[in-house]
Order: structure tokens, then C-alpha cells, then sequence
């Protein structure tokens, strides 16, 4: 019993931590800190990598197309080795959608030794799209709602060097309501998006569905060819904006979504494993670490208080509940804001075992040789976060 109540006091200690000083992590009101249009015209230029992405692009690249930009914008399309018509489908798309923008499709082969078919995609968009204000990184999948891109620059202009918005993901399928908001959740964990915006901070990171960043420090923090051979590219750039003393924002989008569909555990379980071992460096103490944690963490309230009912015993139960229930509370709004029930965060830590799961598959996969892969790509297991 003793044993069991230290138990319960050491996991109410984490989460007491967690909740007072680990940056509000588990809240969702980082959303963009400027509204309205702003006064100054800066040019832009709207880089998509595709690869494979004919099945999206009608439901994304018009509304792209259509938004209203406060000053001169293009639109780069960079089909990025599809053979699916990826760029042919983008050239009728702008054709027959009514756009305001101007298309430009191109395609840069296959990348080059060191580099990552999206960061080749971004750079060779960037080297079309030549001097302008800002630069927009979005993905294929993600739609922007009428004023996205407005709404961004705004931001921008309001101070800042680098902005990004997490996109709202898809929760339709039972799986992906199960996973994804606890995606973004852990996300937060990692990178609390607090202290990514704190100038006085080291924590950085992006969401790469959606990164607005200044070309002058873009190129202050080496373009991106110094991010060519990340796989988790959008922390990488986040990075380096912010260590070349760039100022960065990153927060819960309210009009970009994306449209990309996970309808079964095997598309989500591919979606994350790809890259969590690559998120540790490829570290067996960190990934021992992650494991650890997650187990203390998302299971020690669980095992503590169904140890405290077994035994009879009031004290590791009330431990446990207790702990039980900060956890349960940190995550109900990370549910709300996905549109998800809060007793749906009674299942949090069924879910954090199945990315507990992930992560080590993820070290597996490495272990025998397999990098990341996306799309019939596969990139070698040395690869690094930058």
C-alpha cells in the first residue's frame, strides 16, 4: 500500500507540473494575433508542393485560387515526380475555377542527394517565385477559407517573421476521432505552443500544412537549403528562423483545414510512425525515455487508482483519481476545438498507448533498415530532424 501511494503522489507531482509550468500546453487559444486587413501591400508568393495530390487539388487549389491578397500574389504550384497528373489537373483547375490569382505549374525532377522531395519542392517554388515580400508554404491537401491568406499576412505585419497555424485535421472516421486530437495534443506536449511564441524561449516549431515566413529571414536563416535533408521539415525551418533571431507564431487554425483523409488505423498508424522515431534523433535513450514517460504519464493515474480500488486502499485511489482527472481535464479542450465530446477523454490513455506503439514500430522500422517514406518515396534512416 505504501508502495502505491508514493506511486500516486510521484504521477500527481508530474501532472501538477505539467499543468502550472510546462507552458499552458493543453491550451487552445493561441489563434492569430491580428484580425483585419492590413494597411501595407507586401508581395507574396504561395508555394504548394504536390506529389501524388490529383485527388485533393479539386477540393483545395480553387479556394486557394481565390483568395484576396492585400497586395501582388502567385501561386506555384510544384509537382513534385507525380504520376497521377498531378500538374496537368492544377493547369485545368485554375482554368475553370473562377481564380484571382495566377497559376504557375512547374516541376523540378527528382531531388538531388541530401534532399527531401519536399524541401527540393519548396526551394525550386522559392527560386520561381524570386524577390517578394513573403513567402507562403502550404500543402496540397489544405483548404483555406475565404480571407486565410489575408488574415496571415496581417499577422506577419504585426511583428512577426515566421507564422504558422496547426490546420484543422479531418475527424470523421472513428479512427481519426480517436487519434487526432490526441495528435495534436501530444504536439502541444512536445512544443507547447506558448513558449514557441515567446521570443525569450528556445522552443520552436511550425505546423508545415501552413507557414508564412519573410523572405529576408529565410534567407538570414539559410534559405531552405539549410533544412534540405529534414524530414520533419516545418520544426527544422522553425528553427532555424527563430536561432537567426527571426520572431515566430505558431497556433490552431480556424480557417485552414485539411481535407486529407485517415479512414482506417493502418493510414494514421503510417501517418506518425513514419516520423517519431526521426522526432528522438534516432535515440534508444530517448525513445526508452518517451516510452517511460508515456507509461508513468498517460497510464500511472489508470494502474494507480484500479491498484487503489483493488486493494481497498483511500489514499492511492483518491492519488489516482485525482491524477486521473488533471489528465482528463487538460485534454477536454483539445477535444472541443476538434468538435469531439469531453467524455471522449476518458480514452486518452487507450490512445496514448497505440502512439506508444507507434513510436517504437517507428524505431523498428529503423532498426531494419527502413527511413521515413511518403508516396512511394523512401528517404534513408539516418536522416535527422535538421
Amino acid at each position: 500500500m505504501i508502495g502505491w501511494t508514493v506511486a500516486g503522489g510521484a504521477v500527481l507531482a508530474v501532472w501538477l507540473w505539467l499543468l502550472a509550468l510546462h507552458g499552458g500546453f493543453w491550451r487552445t487559444d493561441q489563434r492569430l494575433p491580428v484580425r483585419g486587413r492590413t494597411t501595407t501591400r507586401p508581395s507574396l508568393a504561395i508555394v504548394v508542393p504536390a506529389r501524388r495530390e490529383a485527388e485533393v487539388l479539386p477540393w483545395t487549389l480553387p479556394a486557394l485560387l481565390r483568395q484576396e491578397c492585400p497586395g501582388p500574389t502567385r501561386v506555384i504550384l510544384v509537382d513534385d515526380d507525380s504520376d497521377d497528373g498531378t500538374g496537368a489537373l492544377a493547369e485545368s483547375l485554375a482554368s475553370a475555377s473562377g481564380a484571382v490569382l495566377p497559376l504557375t505549374v512547374t516541376s523540378p525532377g527528382a531531388p538531388p542527394d541530401g534532399w527531401t522531395g519536399k524541401t527540393w519542392a519548396m526551394a525550386h517554388g522559392l527560386a520561381r517565385a524570386g524577390e517578394v515580400d513573403y513567402v507562403l508554404f502550404t500543402d496540397a491537401d489544405i483548404v483555406h477559407a475565404p480571407g486565410s491568406v489575408r488574415e496571415l499576412v496581417a499577422a506577419a505585419e504585426g511583428g512577426y517573421d515566421l507564422v504558422s497555424q496547426m490546420a484543422r485535421l479531418r475527424t470523421e472516421s472513428r479512427w481519426e476521432r480517436l487519434v487526432v486530437p490526441a495528435f495534436v495534443y501530444f504536439f502541444a506536449l512536445l512544443f507547447p505552443f506558448r513558449r514557441v511564441n515567446d521570443p525569450a524561449a528556445r522552443t520552436a516549431a511550425a505546423a508545415g500544412g501552413c507557414v508564412l515566413v519573410r523572405h529576408p529571414a529565410l534567407a538570414r536563416a539559410g534559405g531552405v537549403e539549410a533544412v534540405r535533408g529534414a524530414v520533419i521539415d516545418d520544426v527544422a525551418l522553425a528553427r532555424a528562423v527563430k536561432r537567426a533571431g527571426g520572431r515566430i507564431w505558431l497556433g490552431l487554425a480556424e480557417k485552414v483545414r485539411s481535407v486529407r483523409s485517415y479512414p482506417r488505423l493502418g493510414d494514421l498508424w503510417h501517418m506518425i510512425s513514419r516520423t517519431a522515431y526521426t522526432q528522438l534523433r534516432y535515440s534508444p535513450a530517448l525513445l526508452a525515455a518517451t516510452v517511460f514517460g508515456l507509461v508513468v504519464v498517460f497510464l500511472g493515474p489508470v494502474v494507480v487508482t484500479s491498484a487503489g480500488l483493488a486493494l481497498g486502499a483511500l489514499l492511492p485511489s483518491l492519488l489516482g483519481g485525482g491524477c486521473w482527472l488533471i489528465m482528463t481535464g487538460t485534454f477536454v479542450p483539445m477535444l472541443r476545438y476538434h468538435g469531439q465530446p469531453g467524455a471522449a477523454a476518458l480514452l486518452l490513455p487507450v490512445t496514448a498507448v497505440l502512439y506508444m506503439l507507434m513510436t517504437v514500430d517507428s524505431a523498428r522500422r529503423h532498426r531494419c533498415g527502413r527511413g521515413a517514406s511518403w508516396k512511394g518515396r523512401s528517404y534513408p534512416a539516418s536522416r535527422t530532424v535538421e
